[in-house]
Formats: C-alpha cells, sequence, structure tokens
C-alpha cells in the first residue's frame, strides 16, 4: 500500500527561512473513485483508502451505491444546512453504524434516535457537562502521573507500543471516572484488549441497506466481534453492580451521578441495562478516541522537534503534573491536540440517514439517503486551509489561522444536536496527558516502523506504534 509522506523530519532550513512543517502520511489520492467492486473492498478494510483528489475540494457530492443516494456535505455551509438547519430529518445515525455498534453499545445513546435518544441525552449530557470539568478531572491528572512514574522506570531501550499504552492509559482514566478511583486496573485492561479485538472483527460495510432492504433485516457480526463486546458488557456489568450496590462507598462516579438522574419519560432512574448502554457510550467515546488522539500527537511529536520543544517548555514551566487549573498556561499543548484533531479526526466520517426528504445545497435528498459529513475530507480541503496535509499547531493559537474559519471548518467531535457530551472532557484529559508525560521523557519512532492511517470504527496509526522513550532530566 502506497504512502504520502513528507521530506525527512529535522532538516536545517537555510538562514533566514522557516523551517518545513511535517506532512505526515496520507493514503494516495486517486484521480477518481474506483469502480463498485473495488470500492465495496476498500470500505473492508478502511474508510479512508478510496476518496479521490476532487474531494478535498468539492463542496458537495453525491453518488448512488447500489440501492442507495449518498450525499457528502463537504463545506462549512452544506454541513450547518444537514446537521444544524434540518437536524430532524438527518439525526439517524446511518444502518452500517447502528448495526456495527449495537452489539457493544445496545441502544446507546451513539446509535440511538427518536425520542428514546432525547430521554436519555437529558439523563446524561448533564453528567459530562463542562461545568462539571473542574470536578471531573483529577483521576486525569492521577493516572498520567501514575504512568509518567512508570515510565521513569523503564530501560529506554526497550521501545513501548504508543498505541497500547495510551489506550491503557484513557481506559483507566474513564475507568476511574465512571466507576471511582477504586476501580479500574484489570477491567480497564480487559475493556482495551477487547474493543481492539472487535474493531478488527466488526462488518465495516453494511450490504442490506445499500441493496435497499429494511432495517430489521438481521445484520450477520463476526463470532469474535460478538465474544468482544460480550467481555466488555460483563467487565461493565460487574462495575455497575459494585457501584450501585453501595459497596464503592460515597465515591463520586459518574454512574452515581447518572443513577440520581431521572428519565424524564418516566419519572424514574434509568434501567440497569440502560446503564450498561451509556457507560458502554462513555467508554468507547472517552477511552479510545482520547487514546487515538494522544497516539497520533506522539507520532507527530516525535517527528517535530521544534514543536515537542514548545510542549516541553510549557510542560516544565508548570509546578508538577498537568491539572486542570494550568489549562490556560497549556495553550501550544492544546494547540497541538486540536491540529492533531485535524489531521487525524478519531471518527473521519459521521453518517447520517434521511428519515424525511429534503434539500441540502440546493440539491434534492430522498428519504432514507445516507448524508454525511466526513471530518477527513474537510479538514484537509485545499479551498479551506493553507496547507492542509502539513502539521501546524500555530494554526489554532489565539489570532490563528483557524480563528478566521467558518464554525463547521473543524467538526472533530461531531456537530449539531448530536455532538459529543464528552468533548470538553476529552480535550482536556488529552492536553493534561500529553504535558504530563513530555515533562519526563522524548518520544523517538522505531527506526523503520511505517505509520499508515487506517479507519475502521476510528481512526489510528495501524496496529502498533512503536517508539524509544528517551528520558529527560528537568
Amino acid at each position: 500500500m502506497t504512502l504520502s509522506h513528507a521530506e525527512p523530519a529535522g532538516l536545517s532550513p537555510l538562514a533566514g527561512e522557516e523551517a518545513p512543517a511535517f506532512v505526515p502520511p496520507y493514503p494516495p489520492r486517486p484521480r477518481r473513485l474506483p469502480p463498485l467492486r473495488e470500492l465495496l473492498r476498500s470500505l473492508r478494510r478502511s474508510f479512508l483508502d478510496f476518496w479521490p483528489q476532487s474531494c478535498f475540494e468539492r463542496e458537495i457530492l453525491r453518488r448512488r451505491v447500489l440501492m442507495r443516494d449518498i450525499i457528502i456535505c463537504n463545506s462549512p455551509a452544506t454541513v450547518q444546512e444537514a446537521f444544524v438547519d434540518q437536524a430532524p430529518a438527518f439525526e439517524r445515525k446511518s444502518p452500517q453504524m447502528r448495526h456495527a455498534l449495537r452489539p457493544l453499545l445496545g441502544d446507546g445513546l451513539f446509535i440511538s434516535d427518536g425520542a428514546l435518544w432525547k430521554e436519555r441525552r437529558r439523563v446524561v449530557a448533564p453528567v459530562t457537562h463542562v461545568s462539571r470539568l473542574a470536578a471531573l478531572t483529577p483521576p486525569i491528572t492521577e493516572a498520567a502521573a501514575e504512568r509518567a512514574e512508570a515510565w521513569a522506570r523503564r530501560d529506554p531501550a526497550e521501545p513501548v507500543d504508543m498505541l497500547a499504552e495510551m489506550g491503557h492509559l484513557t481506559a483507566e482514566i474513564i475507568c476511574r471516572t465512571i466507576f471511582g478511583r477504586q476501580l479500574g486496573g484489570g477491567a480497564a485492561a480487559t475493556v482495551v484488549s477487547a474493543f481492539a479485538e472487535y474493531q478488527r472483527a466488526v462488518g465495516q460495510t453494511d450490504l442490506i441497506s445499500l441493496l435497499g432492504l429494511p432495517d430489521w433485516m438481521p445484520r450477520w457480526q463476526p463470532r469474535r466481534a460478538r465474544r468482544a463486546g460480550q467481555r466488555i458488557q460483563a467487565v461493565l456489568d460487574g462495575l455497575i453492580g459494585h457501584v450501585l450496590s453501595g459497596r464503592a462507598g460515597d465515591e463520586a462516579s459518574l454512574i452515581r451521578s447518572m443513577a440520581e438522574g431521572i428519565n424524564p419519560a418516566t419519572g424514574r432512574p434509568m434501567e440497569r441495562e440502560a446503564f450498561r448502554n451509556e457507560a458502554a457510550v462513555l467508554f468507547m467515546a472517552g477511552h479510545e478516541t482520547t487514546a487515538n488522539t494522544l497516539a497520533w500527537a506522539w507520532y507527530l511529536l516525535s517527528q517535530s522537534p521544534s514543536v515537542l520543544a514548545r510542549v516541553q517548555a510549557e510542560a516544565d514551566a508548570l509546578p508538577g503534573p498537568a491539572r486542570y487549573a494550568d489549562m490556560e498556561r497549556l495553550r501550544y499543548t492544546r494547540a497541538v491536540v486540536e491540529e492533531t484533531l485535524r489531521l487525524y479526526p478519531p471518527v473521519p466520517l459521521l453518517a447520517r440517514e434521511a428519515v424525511a426528504a429534503g434539500e441540502i445545497g440546493g440539491q434534492p435528498v430522498r428519504k432514507g439517503s445516507l448524508v454525511i459529513a466526513v471530518p477527513w475530507l474537510l479538514h484537509r480541503h485545499r479551498k479551506l486551509w493553507h496547507e492542509p496535509d502539513a502539521f501546524r499547531p500555530e494554526r489554532f493559537l489565539p489570532g490563528g489561522e483557524a480563528a478566521s474559519k467558518p464554525r463547521y471548518t473543524w467538526i472533530p467531535f461531531a456537530i449539531g444536536p448530536r455532538v459529543c457530551t464528552g468533548a470538553a472532557f476529552g480535550l482536556t484529559e488529552a492536553v493534561l496527558c500529553l504535558a504530563t508525560l513530555a515533562r519526563g521523557v522524548t518520544p523517538r519512532l522505531v527506526p523503520g516502523t511505517v505509520v499508515y492511517p487506517v479507519c475502521r470504527l476510528t481512526l489510528r496509526p495501524g496496529e502498533t506504534l512503536p517508539m524509544h522513550l528517551l528520558p529527560r532530566h528537568v
């Protein structure tokens, strides 16, 4: 598989010239969309490997695949029109996404719609609201500091898999946040390994829906995916039982907060199965997406020494591990995370099914069409960004390029009514973890490692990301 690469990082610019920005890898861009059979084969591998060059400059794209119309909103205006202004018509997740995630999330908020979605959203959204960040973030600081101490004891000659490291770290954080500090460790490790297995095994395409067949027809998922989902659900059931039974004491946790919330439709708390499904949503959204973002950030920093130096300088100026109160002092680190989210959005394709006919960009949209926003395209759009494939965190500093963009040019956390309820938490988590860990080590990619973006459910830098952690003496 061919990669697009930048020139080697670290070359010295000529006197008076700005150092060239690192251009990280992305899949090749063919001149035109491949034939249907090749397209479906590519979709099974990854959602990123088939986009033609024209998709990175047009405002709206449409194509009929088998029996479904597919409309891609590829500008801030068309994204707003579909996902904000006409949200009720285009709120339902795509059949592929619903059926791929139902074995894991049940009827959780991420894939539910209609009245059920509204009821659950009213219970769950306040739990991770931005106003609660100060209370929710201490586990981030604690877990990141513990990981930094563990790294300090490592032999720097022995590489680590940074993707797995970030997966375990963010799983530990979300486990402590959802269930309290007393629980974690083994549970987090089980969820990390099971979710990785689920991603490898789950089906990528939904030919049944593309053929226009009804939603109630059963979709087959590989046994490996079903078993991985069952492992995760069993862990979550045990943790929820521990918290709701009172055995966890009075410690604050998201599960306890949800247990105190009232379903507006029934006037009662959520049922136990609903707790499990929403905990699975929080775990997936709070662990997997942030882990991928951090892994990509480490890769980008390892190839951009001057950027890494600025991140480390910010971290060195702190009195200790990064805390929520330090966020204002970590503006450049935040810009690194935001630029990472632009280049490698954790969920690079947001697909909806039209529940009613409508119109987008002056073009008619039939009921049943798939309406899609693709952050992968929008974030690298040639008419929206300067050097769209280059890693330039300065874009996101106050007064930088990103500040002048229309609102829906950057959409890593989805948009409209279905915007991620934990967006502020995830961004804060990534900034605090990156700053705390960068204080102690300088990452170096293991020579010969090929990094390739692969998207199944989420966007990962392949299966592993081996790095050496060179100790610093601050």
